[in-house]
C-alpha cells in the first residue's frame, strides 16, 4: 500500500544542515496496524507529517498504491484516502460535531444523522450528548481526539496516520482510546493504520513495530518480536526511550 523510498528531511540549525530523516525506507502493507516508536527527536513525527503531506521531503519518494504522492498537497492526499490525526486536534468554533462528520464523509458519500451518531458510538461517545455540540474549547482533549477518530471513520480512509494520540489526555481517556484502536485493528479491511506512539498498550496491538532513531530505522518486524526488546531491555535498540505503560 505505502512505499517510502530513500526519504530524507533536512533542516538548518545554527547555520548547519541536519538530517531529521536520513535515507529512510519503509513499506506499510494493507491490512496492517503499524506502530512507529523510538527516542524523542528520532524523526517519528516528522515521518508522519511527510506521509500526510503537512511537510515535504528534501529528497526521496512516497508512493501510495503505485502512485507517487511525494509532491501532492495534503488536500490531494486526503482525496486519495490519507487521513492525519494531529497530536492536538483542531478546534472549530461555531461548527457542530454533526456538521464536522458530514464534511469528513464528503459530498460523494453523504451520511445521515443516525449514521453520524453511530460513528460517535463507535468511539465511545454518547451520540445524544455530542452530536449537536460545538467542536470548541468546551470539549476535553480526550473528547476532541475521539471526535477526530470518528471523522476518520466517517471518511472510510485508506491510510490513517495518528501522531502520538495519547499526548495531553488523562488515564481514563487513554484507556478508552486504546479500546478504540483495538476495535479499529479488528476491523481493518482494505486499509492500513500507522500510529506514532511510546505507549506499551498501543504497541501491544501492533501487527508490526518500527523503531526509528537518529533518522533511521533501527528495527522493523512483527510486534511480538520487537516489543520484548523495547520493554525488557529498553537500551537494546539504539538508546530507544523506555516504553511507558499508562
Amino acid at each position: 500500500m505505502l512505499q517510502i523510498r530513500d526519504l530524507t528531511y533536512t533542516v538548518e540549525e545554527d547555520g548547519q544542515k541536519k538530517n531529521i530523516l536520513d535515507g529512510l525506507n519503509l513499506d506499510v502493507s494493507e491490512g496492517k496496524f503499524t506502530v512507529i516508536t523510538g527516542p524523542n527527536g528520532g524523526g517519528k513525527s516528522t515521518l508522519a507529517k511527510l506521509i500526510s503531506g503537512v511537510i515535504k521531503p528534501t529528497s526521496g519518494k512516497i508512493i501510495l498504491d503505485d502512485e507517487d504522492i511525494t509532491e501532492m498537497s495534503i488536500t490531494d492526499r486526503a482525496r486519495r484516502g490519507v487521513s492525519f490525526a494531529f497530536q492536538q486536534p483542531v478546534k472549530f468554533k461555531g461548527l457542530q460535531v454533526f456538521d464536522l462528520l458530514k464534511t469528513a464523509a464528503g459530498k460523494d458519500a453523504p451520511i445521515s444523522f443516525s449514521e453520524a451518531c453511530n460513528y460517535l458510538s463507535e468511539v465511545g461517545l454518547c451520540a445524544k450528548d455530542y452530536i449537536n455540540r460545538e467542536v470548541n474549547g468546551s470539549l476535553s482533549g480526550g473528547e476532541l481526539k475521539r471526535i477526530e477518530i470518528a471523522t476518520i471513520l466517517a471518511r472510510k480512509t485508506k491510510l490513517s496516520v495518528f501522531d502520538e494520540p495519547e499526548a495531553g489526555i488523562d488515564l481514563w481517556s487513554f484507556q478508552n482510546l486504546t479500546r478504540i484502536f483495538e476495535h479499529m485493528r479488528e476491523n481493518i479491511k482494505d486499509s492500513a493504520i500507522v500510529i506514532i506512539s511510546h505507549q506499551e498498550r498501543i504497541l501491544k496491538i501492533a501487527d508490526e513495530i518500527v523503531v526509528i532513531a537518529n533518522g533511521k530505522i533501527r528495527e522493523h518486524g512483527k510486534g511480538e518480536d520487537i516489543l520484548p526488546k523495547l520493554t525488557g531491555t529498553p537500551d537494546a535498540v539504539m538508546g530507544c526511550a523506555k516504553m511507558t505503560e499508562v
